[in-house]
This record gives structure tokens, sequence and C-alpha cells, in this order.
């Protein structure tokens, strides 16, 4: 049996998960106030206070860390990687510090487990992180050189339910094509061929359908005209198109069980963005499949909207033309932490090495 602690930080909480094998035996999340948070002028600043954290939850919840097999951290923005599980290394631990493509929460995961692990002297790695990169080379040219195509989306959810997937028929993810789709607050398409994400719409700057809180792709002259407007800051154009974009922009709201209420109430907008949304969505997975060039063994489709299940018919009724389509609501992040250490431990693949 491997015993693994997971540790996936967010901005306001760090969420645990103790793991025997693969089963779930403990689940937490220690929240941290604003005024907490507020003390650290830097996200780095908070990796001894947010171990404390956990080591005082461990001992009130009378789990002896020496127990633990195996440490996994939430992976960060490192630099752009292929997927896979990866030891946490000194190389791995300087760029995790310095927040290569940016300051974020999720870079502390793979730093409290280095420090923890190194402690009881067990493996401390980090799995799929959103920076992953796997794309072909076509996929990273646009029309201006100076503005290439990038790789961040929700790849631990993504290659998660993938290999789910592969598992539920009995083949290896890495002899199968599928397009997958992350619906949550930002949402993210992505061509996976033979085990390797080719081509994804960023879910993050800007790429491919509105979500409930981001603009997704935007006509170019719209968005050169409205920068130049004078009407807004470069912050403020960034917030319109990450964070109070697409449903929050039309609607208010980012919630889409609030928007189905409001359609269903008789709200004409409302009625309008869901069937954009659905129509934006099956754009993108056609794309992806003909990325593939038609050949799609299965259209998955994961996240929170995934509960949906009327959404999730007309979605499928538009695009299973192409491919049948698998549905698995929610998001496990924790068990695909835990997953991708096992993968390791058992020997079904290696470590990879950060360079």
């Amino acid at each position: 049996m491997i015993k693994s602690l997971i540790i996936n930080p967010g901005s306001t909480s760090t969420k645990l998960g103790i793991f025997e094998d693969e089963t779930l035996t403990m689940e937490e999340t220690l929240r941290h106030p604003t005024e907490e948070i507020a003390k650290y002028d830097h996200i780095i600043d908070q990796l001894g206070w947010r171990k404390e954290l956990i080591l005082n939850f461990l001992k009130s919840a009378d789990q002896d860390v020496k127990s633990f097999n195996v440490i996994v951290g939430r992976g960060g923005l490192v630099k752009p990687i292929p997927g896979g599980t990866y030891a946490v290394n000194d190389a791995l631990i300087k760029d995790l510090k310095a927040g290569v493509q940016g300051e974020h929460a999720s870079n502390l995961g793979g730093l409290l487990a280095k420090e923890i692990a190194d402690e009881i002297g067990v493996p401390s790695y980090i799995v799929d992180p959103v920076v992953v990169d796997e794309l072909c080379e076509e996929a990273r040219v646009t029309g201006l050189p100076q503005i290439p195509r990038v790789s961040i989306f929700h790849a631990l959810n993504q290659k998660a339910v993938a290999r789910r997937y592969a598992k539920e028929i009995g083949k290896k993810y890495e002899d199968i094509n599928l397009v997958v789709v992350h619906l949550g607050g930002g949402v993210s398409v992505g061509a996976h061929k033979n085990g390797q994400i080719i081509d994804v719409f960023n879910a993050l700057d800007g790429d491919g359908a509105m979500s409930p809180e981001r603009a997704g792709g935007l006509p170019t002259g719209g968005l050169i005209r409205l920068c130049f407007s004078g009407e807004y800051s470069e912050a403020e154009v960034r917030k319109m198109a990450v964070g109070k974009g697409g449903f929050n922009a039309w609607l208010g709201t980012n919630d889409m069980r609030e928007v189905v209420k409001m359609r269903d109430e008789g709200d004409e907008k409302a009625k309008l963005v869901i069937d954009a949304f659905i129509f934006q969505l099956a754009k993108n997975i056609g794309s992806m499949a003909a990325v593939l060039d038609g050949k799609v063994d299965q259209i998955i489709i994961t996240g929170g909207i995934a509960y949906n299940a009327p959404i999730m018919e007309r979605l499928s009724n538009k695009v299973k033309f192409i491919a049948p389509v698998t549905v698995y609501p929610g998001e496990d992040e924790l068990l695909a932490l835990a997953q991708g250490a096992i993968r390791v431990m058992n020997g079904e693949e290696q470590a990879k090495i950060y360079e």
C-alpha cells in the first residue's frame, strides 16, 4: 500500500488529501483569511507559514507525518514541460521560487511537498502542471511571429480523465486519440494524440470559447479599439479578458446554475449566452477533431459545468457526429495528483527530471 499526502495550494486555501493507494481516507481544506495572506508581500513568503499549518493539521488529525510514503504537490508556473510526474529537484525548486511564468499559489505545492518529504526521507513529486506543453510546431504559429500561441490549460484534469477513459476501455492512453473538454471557471479544449496534447486552446490568455469568467477569443480589431479607446487601463482590459469576461460580462455571474435559472425565468439574454456557449464549444471541438485528421476515438467532457445534464446533452448532440461522447462531471485534482505518484511508485512510468 502507498500512503500519500497531497498538497494543492490555492490563493486563499490549501487543500489536503490523504490517500491509501487510490482511496481517499481524509480530505481537508485549510482556509486562509485575507488579513493573514496580506501579511506576506510575495506568495513565496507564505511557505513556512503554510507548512506549519499543514503539520499542525496532521498532528490534530492523529496522522503521523512519518507514515507517508510520498508527498505530492500541485505543479506551478514553471517552464513549459511535457506532461508527467516530476521529481522535485533543485532546478524545479529554483524555478518555483522564482515564478518563471508568474507568481501563483500553486508554485508553493512542489516546495511544500519537498520540504516535508525531505524531513521524513521520502520522495516528492509534482504532476501535470498548468504549463504542460506538448504542442506540435504548427500549433504555435500565429499570423504574427511576435505572438506565438502558448500552452496554459487544465492539464492535470485533462490528462487524468483521458487516462481514466483509456483504462475503462482497456487501452493505453498512448494508443488512442481524444478531444477533451474542461468546463470550469475557465474552459480548455485539447487534442490528445497518442498521449500527447498536440493542440489546445489557451485557457488563460484568451483562446477559444468564452467561459463563466473569461472572454475567450475576441475579434482582434475590436479588441485593439477597446485597448486604445482611452477608457480603460491595461489592468482593466486584462480583467475583462480573465475574471470579468464571459458570463460575468454578460450577466454579472460566473455561476452556470444561476445562468440556467435566469434563462428558465424568461431572461432572453441568459438564453442567448447559453446558446452561444454551446455553439462556441462545438466549434472548438470540431477544430480539434480537424487537428486529429478526424480520427477521434472519443470526446470527453469534464469539469464543474459537466454536472448540468441538459447542457451536456445539447453539446453532445452537436458533436456526436465526430465521435461518441463521454461525460465525467467535476474534477478530482487530489486523486489525479495521487495517481501520478502511484504510477511512478508502482513502476508503471518513470519520474521525469526537470532541467
